[in-house]
């Protein structure tokens, strides 16, 4: 006992200050290591739960978009902001976007204007039927910009505008901006950025078949030319092409808002007797030519000869029977 405390004693205050710090510190770390190990357990619980929540995101997004096939305006919102495909077209996905905006423009249509003329039964058939015609849609579609990137053909900003405004002014109305876009908004459930990819997409696919169609353009140039010789006599030319071109008359009156490629509209422009020369379709499928007849104030009576383009069409199902269009949806099929 003596020795000990003479150990102790001789020891310095630096020693003895030393000393207690680490006793000081050995009781602190029984409570230090717990809590350490406390937080680890959090934060590997918290990341636990993260993956948990993502995969239960992402299974029921799965089954909402490639499997129950919903197309409400969330998962419209979602397939805008995520690049999801809905098919592939020889190598080029389609854009799950595209599709839910041709199928809801269809869709919202027929549901304001004639949803309660169906019965349960009649209208699932129909909403299976324009999937199925807006799926095939948006195929085309990304063909048609696959096509344009080979060609090195673009639609620029100012040319999808300067479109927008000639819609503003269909039927000779000079709407506003905002008036049609509501109009839209009401009638097809678009807003103005959709609108303007449809615009896009059109004129995308015009462009195209203006390059690749040369029968159609050589067809279009055979028409111009025995309309200048006859005085653009519309039925004698139709009676010389025959099945190359497709001849129409309306008539009598119809309203100059038609929804008819853009004839009506044109011909609204033009003074009785006069030819309008030819120009695309709205909706990018051939040139019009349109004679206007007789005209009111909102009413247009007119014929007309339409140059259809073919050749995409034909490389498209070239497509399809090769087995080169590979779709991650199933549509119902009514059968026969």
């Amino acid at each position: 006992m003596n020795l000990l405390k003479r150990k102790e004693e001789k020891k310095t205050e630096k020693e003895k200050v030393e000393e207690r710090r680490e006793e000081v510190l050995a009781a602190g770390r029984k409570f230090k290591y717990p809590l350490q190990w406390t937080r680890y357990r959090v934060v590997i619980n918290t990341i636990l739960i993260a993956f948990v929540v993502l995969a239960i995101i992402i299974v029921g997004g799965w089954l909402a978009f490639y499997r129950i096939g919903m197309t409400d305006e969330l998962l419209f919102n979602v397939s805008k902001v995520l690049p999801l495909p809905v098919a592939n077209v020889d190598g080029n996905d389609v854009r799950f976007s595209d599709y839910l905006m041709f199928y809801r423009s269809s869709m919202t249509s027929i549901e304001r204007q004639s949803g309660s003329q169906f019965d349960d039964g009649s209208f699932e058939t129909l909403r299976d039927e324009y999937k199925r015609s807006a799926l095939t849609e948006a195929e085309k579609y990304t063909y048609a910009i696959k096509l344009a990137k080979e060609l090195d053909i673009t639609v620029s900003e100012e040319e999808i505008a300067s479109e927008f405004e000639r819609h503003l002014k269909i039927g000779g109305i000079d709407r506003s901006e905002e008036g049609f876009i509501k109009i839209i908004n009401d009638n097809f459930g678009l807003d103005k950025s959709e609108y303007e990819r449809m615009l896009y997409l059109t004129l995308i696919k015009a462009k195209v078949e203006i390059e690749i169609d040369e029968n159609a353009n050589k067809i279009a140039s055979k028409v111009e030319s025995l309309l200048a010789a006859s005085d653009n006599n519309y039925q004698a030319v139709a009676e010389q092409l025959g099945n190359e071109i497709i001849y129409e008359e309306t008539g009598g009156l119809v309203d100059s808002k038609n929804i008819d490629g853009g004839r009506a509209s044109e011909a609204m422009r033009l003074e009785p007797g006069q030819s309008s020369g030819k120009f695309i379709s709205m909706n990018g499928d051939g040139y019009y030519f349109v004679k206007l007849i007789k005209k009111t104030d909102s009413e247009v009576n007119f014929v007309s000869i339409k140059v259809p383009f073919t050749e995409f069409s034909r490389q498209f199902m070239a497509l399809e029977a090769d087995g080169k269009i590979t779709e991650y949806i199933e549509i119902a099929t009514q059968e026969q």
